[in-house]
């Protein structure tokens, strides 16, 4: 969305701003891989579908999570939960014009393909939940679910689905 992804004459304080400051540009909305939309808004809240890492429509690295030898490390993961998040955020502000209209994160689901025994699915979706708040300041604070999963859409190791309320 311009609005964000053009923050040069962004006031201070809008998500935009912080963008700027964060030296983040919201990307293009990830075109779906099958049959849904990226997001959905009923009345005053808006669901994402759930939006992987996707950098220029590729994942930079795919596999799960873990601590052998051909894992993803959970450090690299947690990067990519952030790409997710922005890219959930870029579908929010392309349906309701930008992400000012953002009242609050209401819920964050956070998917981690994971190596059995792994247990940090929660330090990974931290990457997601980091961003939300340096963007939205105190809207982005949210409940929030880590799961493990054996396999994500695409070989992606992480996922993540928003659900914001907005004006």
């Amino acid at each position: 969305m311009a609005a964000d992804g053009d923050a040069a004459g962004a006031s201070p304080g809008t998500a935009a701003a912080r963008l700027h400051e964060l030296g983040l540009t919201l990307p293009p909305v990830a075109a779906p891989v099958a049959a849904y939309v990226p997001a959905v808004r009923s009345g005053d809240h808006v669901w994402t579908s759930g939006q992987l890492p996707l950098v220029d429509g590729a994942l930079p690295v795919t596999g799960v999570v873990g601590d052998g030898p051909d894992a993803v490390d959970p450090a690299v993961a947690k990067d990519l939960a952030r790409t997710a998040a922005l890219n959930a955020l870029a579908a929010v502000a392309d349906l309701v014009g930008d992400l000012d209209a953002v009242v609050r994160v209401v819920k964050v689901v956070g998917f981690v393909a994971s190596e059995p025994g792994f247990t940090g699915q929660p330090q990974v979706v931290n990457g997601a939940s980091e961003l939300l708040g340096d963007v939205l300041g105190p809207a982005g604070v949210h409940a929030r679910s880590a799961v493990g999963v054996a396999a994500l859409p695409l070989g992606s190791p992480v996922e993540i689905e928003l659900v914001v309320e907005v004006r």
